[in-house]
């Protein structure tokens, strides 16, 4: 089993240990996790440090302003249906009035 699998998604400890059921769990904040998950993709988390995931609904916490628009996206936005990426912008998503955007976990929380 990959080193990646045994570092806990929710707090980065390296103390986890593999139960009879096919999860793993971290010592240290007792959170469990699905091994066969894990390797789905990569572990984003929003602004205030929960776990996303795909299909989640979040909402936008600052105004955020947009190359091309007059108006910002303004903060507490409503995104249905998020996907994860890997890279500086790790949301795509559709927002009304907006289209097809790319955003950064930090400026989201979990709905």
């Amino acid at each position: 089993m990959p080193d990646s699998l045994k570092t806990c998604p929710n707090c980065d400890s390296h103390y986890a240990y593999p139960t009879d059921h096919g999860q793993y769990v971290c010592s240290e904040c007792n959170f469990e996790w699905n091994a066969a998950a894990a390797v789905a993709g990569p572990v984003v988390k929003d602004a205030n440090g929960a776990v996303l995931q795909n299909g989640d609904t979040v909402m936008v916490v600052k105004d955020l302003p947009v190359k091309g628009f007059q108006k910002a996206i303004k903060a507490g936005t409503k995104v249905k249906n998020i996907r994860l990426t890997d890279g500086d912008h790790n949301i795509d998503c559709k927002i009304e009035g907006f289209g097809s955007m790319a955003l950064k976990s930090e400026f989201v929380k979990k709905a």
